[in-house]
């Protein structure tokens, strides 16, 4: 018979915290430690638990068995799953505690907090400008690497960002998204089109 009890007799000796389990202290132990066994075979990359390991490894496949209720989608982790299912509940538990703006995943609010801070952690090592977030500094490499991984399989021109990339591709579709209310000309580009509503208020563009 299983008698559930609250004791936990096994202490880390470092920091005094109790387990119930010894292989729970043990894996405990690796955080004051910093040791990490368990290492991939394809990129090297190490971690401190086998099960941190074996997600890490999803990485690597196709696999994706963390599957959306509502609409079916797969996940490699069930943290990507949890943090997608808030789109369906349209719950945003995370607020700014200066504009009380709301978001979904406290990592979103952590870098929203950077505009109220006018904190730029993000910094070009070549030409030293900085950034809010670290996919923006990343998008700026690009133009010292001349870089343009981007292309089109149309005329094969290539693009650094994927947005220009996008717009570019309305010269071959003739597409032209943006309206103006007022006459109901189209341009290919929302640039355009503001430049062109001027003509209708009377400013001048500089």
């Amino acid at each position: 018979m299983l008698i559930h009890t609250n004791e936990k007799p096994h202490r880390c000796n470092v920091c005094e915290k109790n387990f119930t389990q010894i292989k729970t202290l043990h894996r405990h132990m690796l955080t004051h430690t910093n040791e990490k066994p368990h290492r991939c075979d394809i990129c090297g990359k190490r971690f401190r638990h086998g099960d941190d390991l074996k997600h890490h490894m999803l990485c690597h496949t196709d696999e994706k068995p963390y599957r959306c209720d509502v609409c079916e989608k797969g996940f490699k982790q069930g943290a990507g799953l949890k943090a997608h299912m808030l789109t369906h509940t349209r719950d945003k538990p995370h607020r700014c505690n200066v504009c009380e703006k709301r978001f979904a995943r406290f990592g979103y609010l952590k870098k929203h907090m950077l505009v109220h801070s006018n904190e730029k952690p993000h910094q070009c090592n070549v030409c030293k400008n900085k950034f809010l977030q670290r996919d923006s500094l990343k998008l700026h490499m690009l133009i010292h690497t001349n870089k343009k991984p981007h292309r089109c399989d149309t005329c094969e021109k290539r693009f650094t960002r994927s947005g220009d990339l996008k717009t570019h591709m309305l010269i071959h579709t003739n597409e032209k998204p943006c309206f103006c209310v007022v006459c109901g000309e189209r341009f290919r580009q929302r640039g355009t089109l503001k430049r062109h509503m001027l003509t209708h208020t009377g400013e001048k563009h500089h």
